[in-house]
């Protein structure tokens, strides 16, 4: 009954508040104070008891009673701060402070006219004023405000352990102790134990959830370079040098993060007592994933991602750890957070999951791209292998689900960055014995087997946005192939089906692009026979057997009448470019009746609720996320090089290049002109264009030297098992008959402004969706992305 008369003395409040008839004077102390008692004891009833209507009211009708309620709020917190919040009700002001600029920044942000208030001088009125009758002036509030917080967060028994005897004789102050010593949590850059206090837990989730609603007025602007070309006033200040407590906090973070081990030693242990670190850490990994983003996003400039010279110190301190023993730290926090979702028990439902797995993997992307140690040391790891099958996992999972997509780019995108390098590539080649519960076919071989396996299972049965994402999956596993020693069966016939798919007349003239994924897969089957011949009798006598597709796409029609013809059919025939009498299906995958015909490129959205989504912004095109290198010398076996040392040179001059996509859009589009509709179409010059550069004469030759001894072995012995006819190929050699090796080509992502907007939309994205106890964002006017509801 006390709590209730307490709410409503609370409600009263804030109804006079809002009241038309009046302005509550600043000097009114017993009035302000009722905003920061006791009366109120959670986020949630700040939230019902201070509706959105009335918030935005004050802030039209009465603005000035919403600018003294702010001054208020944060000379109060600062208060706390400067008294150390050694008492109860210092601690209880200190964090219903925090929860009342929680609930009112967004609808400060929403409106333009206010983003600058907190960034504001303050009136000489309202300036502390000396013994001398000077008025000192004050910081802006906004700058007292993320000072105030980040020293809270180090303030001894309210969100650390005190490390001195408690009483009153003892007191800590939060101004002369060294945070250093204070750190949450041992792991990167601190060894000392410390002391789990599931108040502190609450306490520091409280007040960094307000530090994300400070930064969070970049959801407020739409997702343009012109928006977004200045940096955010609150997340510089705060990640800047003005900010004492950069070091200890960022060191806190990833260690809270990282350490956590949401399993325990207690079957069931989240149902018999409550987890006050598991808040913790999600909100802490949304913080890092906000504090690292770039500042601002230039049209012309590239992005510079070493951190080194940032004025960014948490991007700074993130490029400059360099330890084996922190990047050890690190990684097995990453691999045992995201297969956490994967494990399997006895004991159904005795292991906790978790549901923050897509803030771990962007922390996992800009520890990666901000810190190239880091990466290096990832791919020299064997526990590589440990990151890529939940990621395998996360991507099969939500393939076909319109509120995953955003999971699905970065997923990939992450797969991208790794692909660059010969180190993932090799790994790739270890035996995949780990069974984890996918609905993929059932094969025995490699690591490289499941992630053919599953980029197929992605594009035959994906969902229909996933489109813009197929150049990405097909770059990756072109950068993989040189590496691949041996595939099996199953991933063999996957490649072959989807050549065949994406080589089919009718696909290849639906869209300006289509042929560079032909592009792609015909240069993948030249690394793996040029390179890595001899262990991939399964590849070989796949190509063998479907060696029509091949000569099909050599004898491609490039007439006029026969291009108009097949392009009519695109526009008449609507089907979905898997069928489900496609032979090389051969184990019996379920099939979609999808139209593949291209659809307008429209945002997609992304997220994690069943009742809401937001749109993610448009995906770079794979020629803007990447750059094209030569591989180094030693990225091959020496044994393979000397084989293939003795080749021949039988080709035309353009068998020495690498295959790669010839024309742009741009370039392509001029070659055919729209329809009557609008629409573009296929002409004869367009085909001529890129038809003469397919990369085929490796394959060619392959099938003119292997197919005639095929054939003959098999009427002699009369063979009739294809086991047989893999073993005579495993024994058989195509040295000197091959056209010369063209170089190792590797398309290795680049930063640029198109993927830091994506991330940055993609990223507030999430926070919006995954704080919804409080619901600090709901219902206000966000403009970076669009909340659809499902």
């Amino acid at each position: 009954m006390g709590n209730t008369d307490s709410k409503v003395d609370f409600r009263v409040a804030v109804v006079q508040l809002t009241s038309h008839s009046q302005q509550i004077e600043p000097n009114d102390e017993s009035f302000w104070d009722q905003f920061w008692s006791d009366k109120i004891s959670s986020a949630q009833d700040i939230f019902a008891l201070v509706p959105a209507a009335e918030i935005r009211a004050l802030r039209e009708e009465l603005p000035s009673n919403l600018a003294t309620l702010c001054n208020k709020l944060v000379d109060r917190l600062q208060l706390a701060a400067e008294n150390s919040c050694h008492t109860h009700r210092e601690q209880t002001a200190a964090i219903n402070c925090v929860r009342l600029l929680t609930r009112l920044l967004p609808y400060i942000f929403e409106e333009p006219e206010w983003r600058g208030f907190f960034w504001s001088d303050i009136p000489t009125g309202q300036q502390q004023m000396t013994s001398n009758g000077e008025y000192v002036s004050k910081p802006p509030l906004a700058e007292r405000l993320l000072q105030t917080l980040a020293d809270l967060l180090f303030c001894p028994d309210f969100t650390v352990a005190s490390k001195k005897k408690k009483g009153p004789e003892n007191p800590e102050d939060i101004h002369t102790i060294d945070s250093c010593e204070y750190i949450w949590e041992s792991g990167v850059g601190f060894s000392q134990p410390t002391i789990h206090v599931p108040s502190n837990d609450r306490n520091r989730t409280e007040i960094l959830k307000l530090l994300l609603t400070c930064f969070s007025e970049t959801i407020y602007m739409a997702p343009t370079v012109d928006q977004h070309s200045r940096p955010n006033k609150w997340l510089a200040y705060f990640t800047s040098g003005q900010n004492r407590q950069t070091l200890p906090l960022f060191t806190s973070l990833i260690n809270i993060v990282f350490s956590y081990d949401p399993i325990g030693y207690l079957p069931y242990n989240y149902l018999l007592f409550t987890d006050t670190r598991e808040p913790l850490v999600e909100v802490a990994a949304q913080l890092l994933c906000i504090t690292l983003d770039n500042s601002s996003i230039s049209s012309t400039d590239q992005p510079n991602t070493s951190g080194e010279d940032s004025p960014n110190l948490f991007l700074n301190y993130l490029s400059r750890i360099h330890r084996d023993d922190d990047f050890n730290i690190l990684l097995k926090g990453i691999c045992r957070l995201l297969n956490n979702p994967l494990i399997q028990t006895y004991l159904p439902g005795s292991c906790k999951k978790i549901g923050f797995y897509q803030e771990l993997l962007m922390l996992f992307w800009k520890f990666c791209d901000r810190n190239k140690k880091f990466l290096f040391y990832v791919l020299k790891s064997s526990e590589i292998l440990d990151l890529l099958v939940p990621i395998l996992y996360f991507l099969n999972d939500a393939r076909s689900d319109a509120s995953r997509i955003g999971l699905m780019h970065i997923g990939i995108f992450i797969l991208l960055l790794l692909s660059g390098e010969r180190n993932f590539g090799v790994r790739l080649n270890k035996p995949y014995t780990t069974r984890i519960p996918m609905d993929i076919s059932v094969f025995t071989g490699t690591h490289a087997d499941l992630l053919i396996i599953v980029f197929h299972k992605i594009i035959v049965s994906a969902h229909q946005r996933l489109q813009p994402l197929y150049d990405c999956l097909l770059t990756i596993i072109v950068n993989i192939s040189p590496y691949l020693k041996t595939l099996s069966m199953v991933s063999s016939n996957k490649l072959l089906h989807l050549l065949e798919a994406f080589s089919s007349p009718w696909f290849l003239l639906a869209a300006p692009d289509n042929h560079h994924l032909v592009f792609f897969l015909l240069e993948a089957f030249n690394n793996l026979i040029q390179y890595q011949f001899d262990g991939n009798a399964n590849l070989v006598y796949t190509i063998i057997r479907k060696r029509q597709v091949f000569f099909a796409l050599s004898n491609l029609a490039t007439d006029a009448s026969t291009i108009t013809k097949l392009s009519t059919r695109n526009t008449m025939n609507k089907q979905t470019v898997f069928q489900a009498n496609s032979k090389s299906n051969s184990d019996s995958e379920p099939q979609l009746n999808r139209d593949f015909i291209p659809q307008p490129n429209t945002n997609a959205p992304g997220v994690i609720s069943n009742a809401m989504i937001t749109t993610l912004a448009e995906t770079p095109s794979i020629h803007t996320m990447t750059e094209r290198t030569l591989a180094a010398s030693s990225s091959l076996d020496d044994n393979n090089l000397r084989t293939r040392s003795n080749t021949t040179n039988e080709s035309s001059p353009s068998s020495t290049r690498p295959a790669s996509p010839p024309l742009s859009t741009t370039t392509a589009s001029n070659l055919f002109p729209q329809n009557d509709n609008g629409l573009w179409s296929a002409t004869s010059e367009w085909v001529q264009s890129w038809k003469g550069k397919l990369p085929l004469q490796t394959v060619m030759r392959l099938l003119q030297v292997l197919v005639p001894q095929v054939e003959k072995i098999c009427m002699d012995r009369g063979l009739t098992d294809e086991s047989e006819i893999i073993k005579f190929l495993q024994h058989g050699t195509l040295v000197g008959l091959l056209p010369v090796p063209h170089p190792i080509l590797i398309r290795k992502y680049q930063p640029n402004s198109g993927t830091v907007m994506w991330f940055r939309t993609y990223t507030w994205g999430v926070i919006y969706l995954r704080n919804v106890d409080p619901p600090i964002w709901y219902d206000t006017d966000v403009k970076l992305f669009e909340i659809q509801r499902v």
